[in-house]
């Protein structure tokens, strides 16, 4: 994934005794969060889907120039859904990617972008990894 060191990253969510929670980034990007079915938005759930899909679109592009595939690539459509656990604790059990390439490459060349890009993806590596929690000032 490219180079974030002199990028601020992190988010803080305020949320009030009622209403949903609103977002904030450290580079000032704001979003508000929506849990009703039918509301347009995203719930936290969307954010993390959404947060892998665009990791691995970026990093299926960075892919293809490692690859030396870039004439070939034109672009990437990710789509990233999610199977939710039928028991606790309430979680995702499975990640389901869809990559659908665009331009002249083979099914060899895909998937060799395909599992680089994994192997790039900050969010994807970073799955697995347990929130350190911290309460107030500590």
């Amino acid at each position: 994934m490219a180079d974030l060191k002199d990028r601020p990253i992190g988010a803080t969510a305020t949320l009030g005794k009622a209403g949903y929670p609103s977002i904030r980034s450290k580079t000032g990007g704001e979003l508000q969060i929506v849990t009703g079915s039918s509301e347009p938005g995203f719930n936290p759930l969307d954010l993390l889907l959404a947060s892998l899909a665009a990791c691995m679109s970026m990093s299926a592009r960075i892919a293809a120039r490692e690859l030396g595939l870039t004439r070939n690539f034109e672009g990437v459509e990710v789509a990233v859904s999610g199977d939710k656990a039928k028991d606790g604790p309430s979680r995702f059990v499975a990640f389901i990617v869809r990559m659908d390439f665009h331009g002249a490459l083979d099914l060899e060349q895909q998937q060799a972008i395909a599992h680089r890009a994994e192997e790039i993806c900050t969010v994807s590596n970073s799955l697995a990894v347990r929130p350190t929690l911290l309460i107030g000032n500590s």
